[in-house]
């Protein structure tokens, strides 16, 4: 028997926007005392916790901020921000599938945006 679940979907999150919607998954589940929260709800809630270092808002003006620059897509941008790449070496493996390389000024510019959000 396969069992097909069907995408209606998709949105990009930053770390911080994840962490407001576990709260509120997480604050349901207490609730509900015959509902048992999933060992991967907890993983995720745990990660959430320690990455999320701005608040939700501040996470949307960085991406903001980053989808202003060339060569810095939504995808990428938001893989960016949930990351924050801390040198050139960290920042060219989020476009290590990508068929174009960045010069050093492009890593630069990136990475000026990146140490306003750190």
């Amino acid at each position: 028997m396969t069992i097909f679940k069907e995408k209606v979907g998709e949105e990009y999150l930053t770390v911080a926007e994840t962490k407001v919607v576990l709260e509120e998954l997480e604050r349901e589940r207490a609730a509900d005392e015959d509902r048992e929260m999933r060992y991967e709800l907890a993983r995720a809630i745990e990660h959430v916790n320690r990455f999320a270092v701005l608040d939700p808002e501040e996470s949307r003006e960085f991406v903001a901020e980053l989808q202003e620059l060339d060569k810095v897509d939504e995808p990428t941008a938001y893989k960016i921000a949930n990351l924050r790449p801390r040198d050139r070496d960290e920042l060219r493996s989020i476009y290590a599938q990508e068929r174009f390389t960045l010069s050093g000024d492009e890593l630069d510019a990136i990475l000026e945006v990146v140490a306003r959000y750190a």
